[in-house]
């Protein structure tokens, strides 16, 4: 789009937005001016989680990592802390992980070249193990893995057993889960998965367990990142994300195991998608901490400061990175960190500016730690809490944000409620309205992007080899599991198959059960064949 035809264009937001000329006080809604008299730290949040911002707390520099084998990826991680990353992203491979599969497993074996690429693969207690050999367990905010929900419990309990082993006290160890419904049930819907309620249910488990052993742990991290990447726009992103947050808190108010201040807590730790338009992500940040802070307030009564202070990881968007002219990502990852740390985020990952070739080589995942790095020590950032704050047009947008999210998390509420809508393709139609409208603008010229509709070039100087993983993923992974399965006390794995079966049909928290099938290595797809038998397939809604 040139200057020459910008006097005939419609201008708006990323989300559709309409974007006038320039923002005057008037503008902004008068109780969005009401809140500025808020100082960071302060409720509603929506100026920044702490009054010091990056000045005395500054952001986690938290990349996602793995391939191949456990011990590819545990070199990997420890590269990147040398690096200076200050936490780390276990990543399990997600042709076992995500269906809980065995490498034996036929649809595995079929795809066996695929193994390893998206994750590590690990059966048992004895991959992660190797996973987790020399990792600062106690010092370092780490992330078990376990994206998808039915998959979470097995990663947690194989993280927390490890740690255990180890002689570190549970009670303070550090880290999070994730156990996502957006990523399997949305956007990368899989062949099998639990249905939807068991889902619900295992996050309530894995919350109430948390809560009585682990309380530095955060138990789920809600990834609208996910739903965002699948299309959602930024209000989207933002309605749907609390709407899944309303569904954790409803069912422990529900069971009444746990003090509800405490499961808005384990629920508090979330997952964003930072992408191009600068100032709508910055804004998505700051009208995200608001909306936390009036869910709980307005419909659970809860205004305990340290619960209503949302925690807020971010991740660049993965698919807005190009394989066409592929060094143009460093720009695009630096574009949207700079958004994500704008808006007063804790934790932050860059996308690697090869993610559209291959997993992150070793170089672009040091560009993406250089990039963070850069950002903290070079631009003075971190030297003022919210900067963006009491801007005509940053207010005014973020109020928009907020009035648009609560419309679309009401929207979600007619339907039933998040995993309602999930279980009627609802969501799913609105996140490809999204895609098809986005697709249409880039054909139509009206969406620009460098390298891809505009200037592109027949040759590039710059060529990037993307990184493909190891190739003997697969056969190492085949060779350990027969290993454990020769070897494990047999009658032990038998004992814990049966208890945790039992647990399953009984309704009883699943992670005790799930801590003794770890210890007894048990492995990944004797678990996933359970889950298959007690609950069965989700119904996808998705037409084929």
């Amino acid at each position: 789009m040139n200057a020459k035809n910008n006097k005939d264009r419609v201008w708006k937001s990323a989300s559709g937005l309409p974007l006038q000329k320039f923002y005057s006080e008037d503008d902004i809604p008068q109780e969005q001016r009401q809140r500025l008299a808020s100082d960071p730290g302060m409720a509603p949040f929506h100026r920044g989680a702490h009054p010091g911002g990056y000045r005395t707390k500054p952001w986690r520099i938290f990349q996602l990592s793995g391939f191949g084998k456990p011990e590819d990826e545990n070199e990997r991680i420890r590269f990147l802390l040398e690096q200076g990353e200050t936490g780390f992203i276990m990543e399990h491979d997600r042709n076992t992980g995500d269906h809980c599969y065995n490498v034996d497993h036929p649809d595995v074996v079929a795809r066996r070249e695929d193994v390893g690429l998206t994750g590590a693969v690990m059966q048992s207690v004895r991959d992660i193990d190797i996973c987790m050999k020399d990792l600062p367990l106690e010092t370092s905010f780490g992330h078990a893995g376990g994206a998808v929900v039915q998959h979470a419990p097995f990663a947690l309990a194989g993280y927390w057993t490890v740690a255990r082993h180890r002689g570190i006290d549970l009670a303070r160890l550090p880290g999070t889960g994730q156990s996502d419904f957006f990523l399997t049930y949305l956007g990368c819907v899989t062949k099998q998965q639990i249905p939807t309620a068991a889902g619900l249910r295992f996050n309530a488990d894995i919350m109430e367990f948390c809560d009585k052993h682990l309380p530095r742990w955060v138990p789920v991290s809600i990834a609208g990142y996910n739903g965002a990447d699948t299309g959602l726009n930024a209000y989207q992103e933002l309605g749907a994300l609390f709407a899944n947050s309303v569904e954790y808190l409803d069912e422990i108010k529900r069971r009444k195991t746990m003090p509800l201040e405490n499961a808005a807590r384990a629920c508090s730790g979330v997952n964003f998608r930072a992408s191009m338009d600068l100032f709508e992500e910055a804004s998505k940040m700051r009208a995200a901490r608001l909306m936390w802070q009036q869910l709980l307030e307005r419909r659970y009564g809860i205004t305990n400061p340290k619960v209503a202070n949302l925690r807020i990881h971010c991740v660049t968007a993965g698919s807005r990175m190009t394989y066409q002219q592929p060094l143009n990502n460093i720009v695009r990852g630096t574009v949207m960190a700079l958004a994500a740390a704008l808006g007063g985020v804790q934790s932050m990952g860059v996308s690697g500016y090869d993610e559209a070739l291959s997993i992150p080589s070793e170089h672009a995942h040091q560009m993406s730690v250089r990039i963070q790095q850069i950002l903290q020590e070079e631009t003075n950032i971190e030297a003022v809490t919210d900067p963006l704050g009491g801007s005509f047009y940053v207010e005014t947008l973020t109020a928009e944000l907020v009035e648009r999210a609560w419309e679309f998390f009401d929207e979600i509420q007619e339907q039933g409620g998040f995993l309602a809508t999930l279980d009627s393709g609802w969501l799913h139609e609105r996140a490809a309205e999204n895609q098809s409208e986005d697709f249409r603008q880039q054909e139509s010229g009206e969406q620009v992007i460098i390298g891809v509709t505009d200037h592109k070039d027949d040759i590039s100087p710059f060529e990037v080899d993307g990184f493909m993983g190891v190739d003997d993923a697969y056969d190492v992974a085949l060779e350990r599991l027969h290993e454990v399965r020769r070897t494990r006390y047999e009658a032990g794995a038998s004992r814990a198959l049966k208890e945790l079966e039992t647990v399953c049909r009984d309704g009883s928290n699943i992670m005790p059960a799930m801590m003794d099938a770890l210890e007894a290595e048990v492995t990944l797809g004797e678990i996933g064949d359970i889950y298959r038998s007690v609950f069965g397939d989700w119904a996808t809604p998705i037409q084929t």
